[in-house]
């Protein structure tokens, strides 16, 4: 077993809730949907995008998020590493994994990091899309959860992951910068 007890009492009650969201099927259609949209293929065109929009704001959002994920990346591997918690459909025979994950181990949920890291950012560069941006990446956590691959816990650790890099980010492009 690793760092985390896999029958935590708070997870269950969340993990059920959640996971229990099937009966209706709006979210067997959206949520998968939700979790795509964070699996970074779709990162790249954010700075494009952005240019056509604010040219002006788009190269510092642009070398923000690089030093963010050079943060956020190695922490999550790391952290995955060290704390080996199965996935809860691994732990629980009454979860199923709606998808195949890409890693083995459920701590944290790096989708939801990458989530976060791009909210605070562009909510700091773009105020304007602030509430858009947290709901989505808050909806990115909640799939994870839904799609049976990780905990209530885990979707907590990546959003602190995600927040603390994109926060560093910006206190250490401004030293450098």
């Amino acid at each position: 077993m690793g760092l985390l007890q896999n029958d935590n009492y708070i997870d269950k009650v969340y993990l059920d809730l959640i996971f229990n969201l099937d009966e209706k099927r709006i979210f067997s259609t959206i949520l998968p949907w939700i979790s795509h949209s964070a699996n970074g293929y779709y990162y790249p065109f954010i700075p494009l995008i952005l240019f056509f929009v604010d040219p002006a704001n788009a190269l510092s959002f642009l070398v923000s998020a690089l030093f963010a994920f050079a943060i956020e990346l190695p922490a999550y591997k790391i952290i995955k590493r060290c704390a080996k918690r199965f996935r809860p459909y691994e732990v629980n025979k009454n979860i199923k994994n709606r998808i195949m994950p890409s890693e083995r181990f459920s701590l944290p949920s790096g989708h939801t990091a990458a989530a976060w890291v791009i909210a605070i950012l562009v909510a700091l560069y773009y105020p304007i899309l602030a509430i858009p941006v947290f709901i989505w990446a808050t909806l990115v956590g909640i799939s994870r959860v839904y799609l049976g691959v990780h905990y209530p816990t885990d979707i907590l650790a990546g959003f602190i992951l995600g927040t603390l890099s994109a926060v560093s980010s910006i206190l250490i492009k401004g030293q450098i910068f």
